[in-house]
């Protein structure tokens, strides 16, 4: 199953992005710290990139993540050109309240007497910009929900006299190019319901979760993983969860649900769905796969 999911407003909010990046100084890019690969928006890169506008990409949700691969990732990002990164949980008030001096050493040609820095606010659905923003201002200015693009429109607002923010909607873009991308988007809840089949992804999770933290699945619902592949997990969450239909049968849907919100919620542990090694493998093994084009 292809993961694709595109509402209608996410193409107005991508063109307005484009002229809103022409007037900004520095763009936020929040990333889901369990999978910032998969969590980063091509789109975002290729808008600044084109404006050559400097990054500070924010590993959010690093409480949930494997601090590890997070460091990984870190160092990866801090070794581009026009790139900083950082990695914290923007429901930490001490650890969001670094960001703004984060920003003016970013960009201390923009900031000081008689200068305001202009700040533009990216990233996917639900992976924490609304949090950011509240958490930035210490008032409720942006609607935050458990399911992807609650904000629709984009909002200007005054962090300080020297700083102004634009927070955008959450954006994905129009064709997801690696189906484990969109497994893992699917996975963390960056995607509407209505585009995934629940226990596929809890499958595909099941299957990560199996190479990369087969002690977690051990300790959290005492599996012995070793015979198991994906669906074996998600089958044997619901059997330890006692969860059955009608004749005795598993409640498999019941199980990929549960399943996957342990996973979101950090109750199996500390989990990254990839880290920069590894997606560097998948890449070039789906360019590999790909069919050589038909000579005429």
């Amino acid at each position: 199953m292809a993961i694709q999911w595109f509402p209608g407003h996410m193409n107005a909010a991508r063109k307005k992005a484009a002229e809103t990046m022409e007037t900004t100084d520095l763009v936020i890019e929040v990333l889901d710290g369990r999978l910032p690969g998969a969590s980063s928006n091509p789109m975002v890169e290729q808008l600044r990139l084109h404006r050559q506008r400097p990054c500070l990409k924010i590993l959010n949700k690093s409480d949930l993540a494997d601090p590890v691969a997070t460091k990984q990732w870190i160092d990866f990002y801090n070794s581009q050109k026009g790139v900083n990164a950082i990695a914290l949980s923007c429901r930490n008030p001490a650890e969001v309240a670094k960001i703004p001096g984060i920003c003016q050493k970013i960009i201390p040609h923009r900031t000081g007497p008689g200068k305001t820095a202009r700040i533009m606010i990216m990233g996917i659905p639900n992976v924490g910009k609304s949090t950011l923003m509240n958490m930035l201002l210490k008032r409720r200015v942006a609607a935050v929900g458990d399911e992807p693009a609650v904000t629709k429109t984009q909002q200007r607002l005054y962090l300080n006299k020297n700083m102004v923010l634009t927070d955008t909607p959450g954006l994905l873009w129009p064709k997801i190019m690696y189906p484990s991308d969109g497994y893992m988007l699917a996975a963390s809840h960056a995607v509407g319901v209505n585009a995934l089949i629940e226990d596929e992804v809890a499958a595909f999770l099941g299957e990560v979760l199996l190479k990369r933290y087969p002690h977690l699945l051990e300790a959290r619902y005492g599996l012995k993983v070793d015979e198991l592949d994906g669906y074996g997990v998600v089958e044997g969450v619901a059997m330890k969860r006692g969860f059955k239909i009608r004749g005795g049968e598993l409640d498999v849907d019941k199980g990929a649900h549960s399943f996957l919100q342990d996973y979101r919620t950090g109750a199996i542990g500390r989990i990254s769905l990839e880290t920069p090694e590894s997606r560097k493998e998948m890449m070039e093994s789906s360019v590999a796969e790909e069919p050589e084009p038909e000579k005429e």
